[in-house]
């Protein structure tokens, strides 16, 4: 991969993450320009959008423990609460793939990255000490807490869909210069 690939995948995935936190209806924006040709296809794309929302995830649970370090679960569940309202489309997009994924190879992949999810929970939480069956089920029961206490923040849709953010207006300017 090229840098000038990498970084138009960066901007891709950017667009992809922005439309699906505006429709945060749980489907692949495979519409999205340039999504075809990036990533190929739905698996990959779902991949990609998995692997954002678990980096975003362990990086948030991370600030959390450095500001709540005796309260260990309380941080996860708030981390996980963080990440939610940061990525609503995602985490809609991954709920629903994991309910009903397109295929096997779509199903095994989810299996695997909430599993993975889970146990990173757990861990984190300092519940359990090994990466086995025994962290993905604490780790669910501690994802189900959070999800049980979940009260998405309410973002404001004053700007509309079509109009460019502040940066994407100063991008357009420094491209065109």
């Amino acid at each position: 991969m090229t840098w000038k690939s990498f970084h138009s995948r960066g901007e891709i995935l950017r667009e992809v993450i922005t439309v699906a936190n505006q429709r945060r209806d749980g489907r692949l924006p495979m519409d999205v320009e340039g999504v075809a040709d990036t990533f190929g296809d739905e698996l990959t794309l779902l991949g990609a959008l998995q692997l954002r929302w678990h980096t975003r995830l362990a990086g948030r649970i991370e600030r959390e423990l450095m500001r709540q370090p005796m309260e260990l679960e309380d941080a996860v569940v708030a981390a996980w609460h963080a990440v939610a309202d940061e990525l609503p489309g995602v985490l809609a997009i991954v709920d629903h793939y994991r309910a009903e994924p397109a295929d096997a190879a779509m199903a095994d992949a989810m299996r695997k990255s909430s599993h993975k999810e889970r146990i990173l929970l757990a861990m984190m939480a300092g519940r359990v000490s090994a990466p086995d069956a025994a962290a993905v089920r604490v780790g669910a029961a501690i994802e189900s807490r959070a999800r049980a206490t979940y009260r998405p923040v309410h973002v404001p849709t004053s700007r509309r869909a079509d109009q460019p953010s502040l940066l994407g207006r100063l991008k357009a300017v420094l491209a065109a210069a």
